[in-house]
């Protein structure tokens, strides 16, 4: 009798377990463009999401938001620095470096795991958008790593020790939330292509949601240490679906592994020793 009463019990503990809401399917994001077919079924099955212009909570892609191609001409401070970052991710062509850098005598942070800072985070592919009344937080995939924008009325401190990811306040204009930001550690590149900025860096970014499932987002950095004039950028991200059930990876840059793969990849590919 004690046997089939403890059966019953593991059996009633079993089907409330896996017909609990708590283990419903979770969904992940698009990986270099592609989406596993599970995920990308589910996304195209998914309803859509109830709209409301000021929540931007959600997982979105689309990359980044400034352009290489628009970048404003650099001071000869600014020039310097360019110079002397070597990317490690992308080969860097035309003006002023048309030679190829080889990954492993590159000086990109990402090779050290450090942080990728701001933009350029956000451009290494999906962020979800966390959402609370006196904050919003940007959890960016690539390396699981978070900024923070104080949405509960403060202004930005007036002095500021550097962050990676600077110091960003946000405020409401009608249905676009404006984002001021500076502080930001001058050791973090722009982009994988290693444009630098400096402690000065000044950036006014805008985020409208003008459907269920778009995020409109302008950017213009100021930086007169390191660029002659503003550098501004925008782009559309889409949410992906389903709403809730759509998770980030656990996409961590490991610092023994990729000293691992350093020693025993990168280095001896470039004839390094």
């Amino acid at each position: 009798m004690r046997t089939q009463f403890m059966s019953f019990g593991i059996l009633f503990t079993v089907v409330l377990l896996f017909s609990s809401p708590a283990v419903a399917q979770v969904y992940f994001p698009s990986a270099g463009g592609h989406r596993a077919p599970e995920s990308e079924a589910a996304g195209k099955a998914a309803p859509m999401p109830a709209y409301d212009p000021h929540d931007l909570s959600g997982v979105w892609r689309g990359g980044g938001i400034l352009s290489d191609k628009t970048v404003p001409p650099m001071t000869p401070a600014g020039q310097k620095l360019f110079n002397a970052n070597k990317p490690s991710q992308y080969v860097r062509t035309g003006d002023p470096a048309p030679g190829k850098y080889i990954p492993a005598f590159g000086n990109d942070p990402l090779a050290k795991c450090d942080p990728l800072g701001y933009p350029r985070n956000l451009g290494g592919g999906p962020m979800e958008i966390v959402q609370t009344p006196g904050k919003i937080v940007q959890i960016f995939e690539d390396g699981r790593r978070i900024r923070e924008i104080w949405t509960d009325g403060r202004k930005l401190p007036q002095d500021l020790d550097p962050r990676w990811y600077g110091w960003a306040v946000g405020h409401w204009e009608g249905d676009t939330l404006v984002v001021e930001s500076t502080g930001y550690d001058e050791r973090s590149w722009l982009d994988a292509g290693g444009y630098p900025h400096s402690e000065d860096m000044h950036m006014v970014e805008r985020y409208s949601h003008p459907d269920a499932v778009t995020l409109q987002v302008s950017m213009t950095l100021t930086d007169p240490k390191v660029y002659t004039k503003p550098w501004s950028g925008q782009k559309a991200l889409k949410m992906e679906l389903p709403k809730g059930l759509t998770v980030l990876n656990e996409n961590y840059c490991v610092p023994s592994e990729e000293e691992s793969f350093n020693q025993h990849v990168r280095d001896p590919a470039a004839g390094k020793k």
